[in-house]
């Protein structure tokens, strides 16, 4: 009884963490809309969507090479992301 009581603290963790997540890069999307930059703030939304997708198969992925790649094509969109919202 115990384990599955973990389990859904964990999940409800993970979830907090990610809707922090969220908020964090919508703050960072709107800073970039200030700025006037359409196709910045379209890179960027691009990314951040990307970004949700691969997490959601990352956490679906039980092979290792494929969670690899997955977690390879993360850190690529979250260097894009980092790169978009510096200049």
């Amino acid at each position: 009884m115990g384990d599955a009581g973990e389990g859904l603290v964990d999940a409800e963790s993970r979830l907090a963490e990610r809707m922090d997540e969220r908020e964090e890069e919508k703050k960072k999307a709107r800073q970039v809309i200030r700025t006037g930059d359409p196709e910045r703030a379209r890179q960027l939304e691009s990314c951040r969507l990307a970004r949700t997708e691969m997490q959601r198969q990352l956490d679906l992925a039980t092979h290792p090479a494929r969670q690899k790649q997955l977690s390879a094509a993360i850190a690529e969109l979250d260097r894009r992301v980092a790169q978009l919202t510096k200049k």
